[in-house]
């Protein structure tokens, strides 16, 4: 989760927390019964937590996708990594045969050169 993301859930919760509060504290203000303000109250605390357990299975979902999409992502890493060593290791096979070849040069032109002494 970035940071703007964590900003944006923040200021998220600190509105549904403030407009819960308000909304308390207007009803206890209300001129209505004791039963009425409960009902009331009750029914918000209802909303509120059906509210909630929608936001977390929404969150728990996206922490799903987001899980998913780093697990993919990971995987063509390696992918690519994989064949990024396998092209650097046939480079360095090439090298080595041309360097074998030149040492072997090197030798064969020198024992060339001492049999014509």
């Amino acid at each position: 989760m970035t940071s703007e993301d964590r900003g944006t859930s923040g200021i998220v919760l600190s509105f549904l927390v403030g407009a819960l509060t308000g909304a308390a504290v207007a009803i206890l203000f209300a001129p209505r019964s004791g039963r009425e303000t409960r009902e009331i109250l009750g029914e918000r605390l209802r909303e509120t937590a059906e509210r909630g357990r929608r936001m977390g299975e929404e969150a728990l979902e996206r922490g799903r996708q987001l899980g998913e999409q780093a697990v993919e992502k990971g995987r063509e890493i390696a992918d690519d990594a994989g064949a990024l060593m396998d092209r650097q290791r046939e480079a360095l096979e090439r090298r080595r045969d041309r360097l074998a070849a030149a040492v072997e040069a090197g030798r064969q032109a020198f024992r060339d050169e001492k049999d014509k002494s």
